[in-house]
């Protein structure tokens, strides 16, 4: 272990608190930021094709950045990045909440996509600062504080707007800079000298980042389970409004208390069943069990006939939430201390690339599930198409945590 145990405390209780408020910030301008774009626009498909390109940009900046900060906190510590990322947050959030042309909003999307990408140094974080038989448990907190942001962050934003639209972009930079300084006080660095890791390009180009993994097999393809599973999970984003507004006629109350519902039981599920579920069952098992909760509850959700049957099939997807922690856990001992940073900016390629990939073909699989020409009616085919990806996923997690490195979680 890299720091005693109280200061270690403190600092897995800031990258907890910094994860939540970064999640919650931008909770916080989800439902306020596409009807201001679409303000620049006379219609309202204009402004929806202009703010599908707002989203590939933020992707595109978390793909080319999410190496560069993981290698720079490799070479200069985690401190340093995951402090410098909460100060571009707030001064972006301000930024945005001054922009009166597009160009400027634009911008800030542009910096948000770069300094939201310190995701990936919290991960590098716990993995640095935490045993690796009690990491699955830190990363399943971490999983916990996106399920906190996201239950808080959307509804208050929606109450904020109402007063005005510029005010929860006020808000997050309060939260977002508030962050920082309470990280001066708190946050030890967690990579102690003699670990840091000179700092290359050729590292730190996302082409690089991914071509590294190649060099760990059992890696790589736990890394290929990830992108599937962050794919699978963009379904949500992509299409889960419109899937409940048209199938269950759903008002935006009903679907804001919805939300709330799956935040609060992934907070359950990473907060509080991973560490009990995990041990007793070992990484390996544990994720593969989590990513088949996940296929069959993606199943259940295409399937559901009714809002209340929905509702019920929400805690069993739910505890797909117990993949993620188990294979980070998997993959994190695997790698050198020095590389946490390279491997997790490598992962947030990945994912930024599944967020560019994802929402387009689930949103295109809903269209056509729908479409009135056809002569039947499919409203689930997303959801049963990321139900197919999980278990092509559960495939190659079968594989490739069979190595030798993998199964000494469960030794």
């Amino acid at each position: 272990m890299t720091v005693l145990a109280a200061p270690r405390k403190a600092a897995l209780i800031f990258i907890f608190i910094t994860v939540t408020l970064d999640i919650l910030a931008i909770g916080l301008i989800i439902p306020v930021l596409p009807p201001l774009i679409a303000g620049f626009f006379p219609t309202a498909a204009e402004g929806a094709a202009m703010y599908g390109w707002f989203v590939t940009v933020f992707a595109l900046m978390q793909f080319l950045a999410s190496p560069v900060l993981g290698a720079l906190s490799d070479r200069f510590g985690r401190r340093k990045v995951i402090l410098l990322s909460n100060l571009g947050l707030g001064l972006d959030y301000i930024l945005m909440a001054l922009a009166q042309t597009l160009p400027l909003l634009l911008l800030g999307r542009i910096i948000g996509g770069i300094t939201s990408a310190s995701v990936a140094t919290a991960n590098a974080y716990i993995a640095d600062v935490t045993p690796p038989e009690k990491r699955a448990a830190s990363f399943g907190m971490l999983g916990a504080a996106f399920g906190l942001g996201f239950v808080i962050g959307p509804a208050a934003g929606g109450l904020l707007g109402s007063i005005d639209p510029r005010l929860p972009f006020w808000v997050a930079a309060g939260l977002s800079l508030s962050n920082f300084l309470y990280g001066l006080l708190v946050l030890p660095e967690s990579l102690p000298e003699g670990r840091h890791h000179r700092f290359e390009w050729r590292r730190a180009n996302p082409v690089g980042a991914l071509m590294w993994l190649w060099r760990f097999p059992q890696v790589f393809g736990l890394a290929g389970v990830s992108f599937l599973s962050v794919v699978a999970h963009t379904v949500f984003p992509a299409i889960f409004v419109l899937y409940a507004t048209h199938r269950y006629d759903w008002s935006a109350r009903d679907i804001g208390f919805t939300l709330a519902f799956v935040g609060i039981l992934s907070a359950i599920v990473q907060a509080g069943l991973v560490r009990r579920i995990v041990p007793w069952l070992g990484e390996r098992r544990a994720l593969l069990v989590g990513l088949g909760f996940g296929a069959v509850g993606f199943v259940g959700y295409g399937w559901a006939p009714s809002g209340i049957w929905l509702w019920t099939v929400m805690p069993l997807l739910s505890m797909w939430g117990l993949a993620n922690p188990a294979l980070q856990a998997l993959m994190t001992r695997q790698i050198d201390p020095t590389e946490q940073g390279r491997l997790q900016g490598a992962l947030g390629s990945l994912a930024a690339i599944a967020g560019i990939i994802g929402p387009y073909v689930f949103a295109h699989v809903y269209a056509a599930g729908i479409d009135p020409a056809r002569s039947y009616e499919l409203p689930g085919a997303a959801f049963f198409l990321a139900s197919l990806v999980l278990v092509a996923a559960t495939g190659l997690a079968i594989v490739a945590s069979r190595a030798p490195a993998a199964r000494v979680a469960d030794a």
